[in-house]
């Protein structure tokens, strides 16, 4: 991400908390998250510091369709990576986020392992459509070799 995004990311997402206000202009555009309709799979992880628990649960609240709240065990990284071949951790699902985070907590079950499979098995509750994957310069030409010439930029 460049210096400029991250700016601009942190300002309008936590700073000014213009995103979940509705406030957030990009490109003469405001962005609501109460727009997105579609259903979200919105995933903490318990010890999480960047984005805590009770942050991402709260903001669940601010979309405009179906919303399943997880919440994975350990922190930012190890809980979000969690491999499911691993056997590691925790995850908790519960009813729809709404009301207090502690109640919703106190009411989930915990399941043993990865949240990956949960995940998995919601992203095909929505559409078990499968296509082939692409091979990279066959639909678009690739304009340079990863990671691209991006990363030596200075700025």
């Amino acid at each position: 991400m460049t210096a400029a995004n991250h700016s601009f990311y942190l300002r309008n997402c936590y700073l000014d908390n213009r995103l979940s206000r509705g406030e957030m202009k990009l490109d003469g555009r405001t962005l609501s998250l109460h727009d997105i309709t579609i259903p979200v799979y919105n995933l903490a992880a318990r010890e999480d510091h960047i984005a805590p628990a009770r942050s991402v649960f709260e903001g669940s609240q601010f979309f405009g369709g179906p919303v399943d709240y997880v919440m994975a065990g350990s922190g930012h990284i190890a809980g979000v990576i969690n491999p499911p071949a691993a056997n590691k951790y925790q995850f908790w699902t519960g009813e729809k986020p709404v009301g207090a985070f502690d109640d919703w907590v106190a009411s989930a079950t915990q399941n043993t392992g990865s949240w990956w499979p949960h995940w998995h098995a919601w992203i095909e509750q929505q559409n078990d459509e499968r296509v082939e994957a692409r091979k990279p310069g066959t639909s678009t030409p690739v304009l340079t070799a990863a990671p691209g010439t991006y990363v030596h930029g200075k700025g």
